[in-house]
């Protein structure tokens, strides 16, 4: 998703280098020959995924690469992106399938370029990341099993950042940050974008109520360092045959820690039950296997479990709105840009028509049944 603090300044900044000069930077920076390109969609940023030529007395190390140049927005934050370099770096080292950060020449994890297009000198931090293999989610079957283990991953992950460490770790307090969960009554400036209509109705509820019910007890819920976006085209998985001749899939690889912040366990559960429910069939009934693998490494508190089902609501909304918002600064990103407005009103609409009550109790029933062993 977005990686910098102003949506607007991000929008206009997304970066347009064509093919030839994504070969030419890898090759000046990192030292590598490309054989092929191939964009990858990206929300601000530019992504490539780029293979690269072997020479005849090189055969060691890997051939596939993601090219990640930044906005000219988040490319003013060099310190962000370095701590989120040593994250990916740091998990991967603990087991995690994360990618592996590439050096450049000059040995530095990421490399501020520059480029004179006529009217001025714009600046680009630019990043290769080994090449995970696997089909992100949205692409894939989701059985109740693979979402307990997404919600696992999810609180493994925040709990193995609790011993990550960096001088400039301060850089991820993003105050005003539009992705943060707590940052939601922001989205007020943006509401234009839907029009008058039953969804910025919607919308404008949530926030109040988020704003009553949330805000409110921010002081009471336990706090750490948040993925931030484990949506279902970030999360990879591969296929394995089981005993009994059907396929298995198993998380493969975690990508864009780009929406990194410090914010809360609750806030990292809630935003992977609402992308788990993007593609679902059967949308209401994911929360609850979502959060019972979760629980299983970090068990919420009944304050923290009595938010959820708002916070889930108000991730729908940083979604939707922004998506909306920004397919009006990039008509041309439309189909990427919406990924999550396909079913994501929809799932709202049915949250919202069903009530909080009616909607914890088949989360809590599904999340409890895995406690006796026999899942919902």
């Amino acid at each position: 998703m977005s990686s910098g603090d102003d949506p607007q300044s991000q929008a206009l900044a997304k970066p347009t280098f064509s093919d030839i000069q994504v070969s030419a930077l890898v090759e000046s920076v990192f030292g590598l020959k490309v054989s092929t390109i191939q964009p990858l969609p990206s929300y601000d940023d530019q992504n490539f995924h780029v293979c690269i030529s072997r020479s005849r007395d090189s055969t060691d190390g890997p051939t596939e690469y993601v090219l990640k140049i930044n906005n000219t927005e988040s490319s003013k934050n060099p310190d962000l992106i370095e701590v989120q370099n040593h994250i990916i770096m740091f998990l991967n080292a603990a087991g995690f399938p994360t990618a592996s950060v590439c050096h450049t020449k000059g040995d530095s994890t990421a490399s501020l370029i520059s480029i004179d297009s006529g009217s001025e000198i714009k600046s680009y931090l630019v990043r290769l990341l080994t090449y995970l293999p696997g089909r992100p989610i949205a692409e894939s079957p989701i059985s109740p099993q693979l979402l307990y283990e997404i919600g696992r991953l999810a609180a493994q992950l925040d709990k193995t950042l609790e011993k990550f460490h960096h001088p400039k770790l301060s850089c991820l307090h993003r105050e005003n940050f539009i992705w943060n969960l707590k940052n939601v009554p922001l989205l007020e400036k943006y509401l234009y974008a839907l029009g008058q209509n039953r969804n910025q109705e919607i919308v404008e509820q949530v926030i109040q109520l988020f704003k009553e019910e949330v805000m409110t007890k921010l002081s009471l819920f336990r706090e750490c360092i948040n993925h931030g976006d484990l949506n279902d085209h970030n999360i990879l998985v591969e296929s394995s045959k089981a005993a009994s001749g059907d396929a298995v899939y198993q998380v493969s690889g975690i990508l864009d820690f780009d929406d990194m912040s410090y914010g809360y366990y609750v806030f990292e559960v809630a935003i992977t039950i609402t992308y788990m429910m993007i593609e679902s069939k059967n949308p209401i009934h994911v929360g609850g296997h979502v959060l019972a693998g979760f629980e299983s490494v970090i068990p919420l508190t009944a304050v923290e479990r009595g938010a959820l089902f708002l916070l889930v609501c108000s991730r729908f909304c940083q979604s939707l709105v922004m998506a909306a918002y920004s397919c009006q600064l990039h008509p041309e990103n439309k189909e990427y840009l919406m990924i999550t407005a396909k079913t994501g009103w929809k799932h709202l609409q049915q949250m919202f028509d069903m009530g909080q009550k009616a909607v914890e109790e088949i989360w809590f029933d599904t999340a409890k049944s895995y406690e006796s062993g026999i899942s919902m």
